[in-house]
């Protein structure tokens, strides 16, 4: 299989929590999308963990082609 598998066709939107930290599926495996769950293990990737700057709605990329990860940019079109 090749990947990052395409997870979905839209982003999710998330309630991010200021100072939280999240961890980014970037191999499209993972069932609880937009987030890691370990299904990545052996495939050589791993996820992108990043802290929530403030709390706030934001697009996450599920197509796994954005240039801004884990942030959506418009690749999915």
């Amino acid at each position: 299989m090749e990947l990052p598998k395409r997870a979905g066709d839209n982003p999710i939107a998330v309630e991010l929590e200021e100072g939280k930290k999240y961890a980014w599926c970037t191999c499209g495996l993972s069932e609880s999308q937009p987030f890691c769950n370990g299904l990545h293990k052996g495939s050589g990737m791993s996820p992108i963990v990043f802290t929530a700057e403030k709390t706030e709605t934001k697009y996450l990329c599920t197509c796994k082609q954005t240039k801004n990860a884990p942030f959506c940019d418009g690749s999915h079109k």
